[in-house]
């Protein structure tokens, strides 16, 4: 019997990542990883992901300074998803500014959201130009 230690990037070559402050628990972000990234992040403790959009890597906190420090890295039972437990530097990990990517609180009929975060800093500050940045 063959045992594999980690994700299983043969199954799937981009994996769901959840980024996850390991001092409060927040869930701070939804990203990706091939296996280039997740090797980089292995060697360098810092989180590195793969940008869709970019179709390249993408390491945390390149243009914000807002990097993330890894602490732990679960997978799950099907090693195709994993979560990153990190001590997120700059205290936002949200493009936008905010500490979470998750702070649009839907309604109970999903009719309207309330913003439940504080912005920790302006993107437009931040990334100097006038558009913001797309993972």
């Amino acid at each position: 019997m063959s045992v594999s230690i980690g994700p299983d990037f043969q199954k799937t070559p981009l994996l769901p990542v959840i980024a996850q402050d390991a001092a409060s628990g927040v869930v701070l972000m939804l990203a990706y990883m091939n296996e280039e990234a997740y090797r980089e992040s292995l060697a360098t403790g810092r989180v590195c992901y793969f940008s869709r959009s970019r179709n390249k890597l993408w390491r945390k906190g390149e243009e914000s300074g807002n990097v993330q420090e890894i602490k732990a890295i679960f997978f799950d039972c099907d090693a195709d998803t994993l979560l990153v437990q990190v001590n997120q530097i700059g205290g936002a990990a949200c493009h936008e500014g905010y500490q979470s990517c998750f702070f649009r609180k839907l309604s109970a009929d999903g009719s309207s959201f309330e913003v439940v975060g504080e912005r920790v800093f302006d993107p437009q500050v931040v990334y100097q130009h006038g558009t913001q940045k797309k993972k």
